[in-house]
């Protein structure tokens, strides 16, 4: 998943939020020295991901995406959903999605002390660039693969990826309102956080 789907499936709380990011962030993190509820969102990260990658609607989703780009499958989907998470908000929130970002922003600005340097500096962007509004189009997302693309350091094929999700949006859509409700049982029945 990405950051907004991890953001919202952390506990409301700074720690919970720092460590559910954390795990894009934990290479040279040494987890036994986090504070208790940073390393608990760390683990609800890990299981996040671990429940996402293997189920059985993603692994079908993830064969919609073409030989030049099956590589960056999953990381194609794991942005796009943050896209149908905030236009299906309703389905899946009581808070307005606009109020829950003000907090998500405002948790990253707080806990910045709690975050290694590389973390604090991408975090700074999200909150500056207000990331988070910007997936509410598809526009959007395609501006955030982009910006993935460049940092990518072999050659690759993965600009314009947008276009082929756009080619699969209605099967993409439709696997994540299968999936994500599935993934929002899993987090609460397993409760790493308290």
């Amino acid at each position: 998943m990405n950051y907004l789907a991890h953001l919202f499936l952390a506990q409301p709380t700074v720690e919970s939020r720092v460590g559910n990011l954390l795990g894009d962030f934990a290479k040279g993190v040494v987890v036994a020295q986090l504070p208790e509820p940073v390393k608990n969102g760390l683990l609800n990260h890990r299981a996040v991901d671990q429940f996402t990658d293997q189920h059985s609607v993603v692994k079908q989703l993830k064969l919609l995406i073409g030989s030049e780009r099956k590589r960056f499958a999953g990381i194609m989907l794991d942005v796009v959903f943050d896209h149908y998470l905030i236009k299906h908000w309703h389905r899946f929130s009581n808070t307005r999605f606009d109020s829950s970002c003000d907090g998500y922003y405002q948790s990253l600005d707080e806990g910045q002390l709690l975050m290694p340097q590389p973390m604090q500096r991408v975090t700074q962007r999200v909150i500056q660039q207000q990331w988070f509004d910007s997936y509410q189009t598809l526009e959007g997302i395609g501006y955030a693969l982009d910006r993935i693309a460049d940092r990518i350091r072999f050659d690759h094929t993965f600009y314009g990826s947008l276009e082929e999700l756009i080619r699969h949006q209605d099967e993409i859509e439709s696997g994540f309102l299968a999936f994500f409700p599935e993934l929002q049982q899993h987090v609460e029945e397993r409760r790493l956080e308290q």
